[in-house]
């Protein structure tokens, strides 16, 4: 099984509403992306102000294997996910890893 972190820093000019279709979008894949086994996503809630540095959506993306990992990138639903941040998103930080 293979681990995928993602966490979103958006523009300011994000509302909220704009977030939780985001974050709609991103729990959709589970049904519509062959290979992953489970899927998290969320609003960042931390009280941790002096970390958060403008990180506002978390993902946790659990594939069966690393093929799976590997197709999930190009997979049209993805890409049209990728395609939607397209001048709202100021960074993303992303993590891949084989879970133990």
């Amino acid at each position: 099984m293979y681990e995928h972190l993602v966490v979103f820093k958006f523009n300011t000019n994000v509302t909220p509403a704009k977030e939780q279709e985001l974050l709609n979008q991103l729990l959709s894949f589970r049904d519509r992306i062959p290979g992953i086994l489970d899927i998290s996503a969320g609003i960042n809630v931390t009280e941790e102000t002096h970390n958060i540095q403008g990180y506002t959506l978390g993902l946790r993306v659990t594939f069966d294997n690393l093929d799976s990992l590997r197709a999930y990138g190009p997979h049209p639903v993805h890409q049209e996910f990728v395609k939607s941040l397209d001048g709202i998103v100021e960074n993303v930080i992303v993590v891949d890893y084989p879970k133990v």
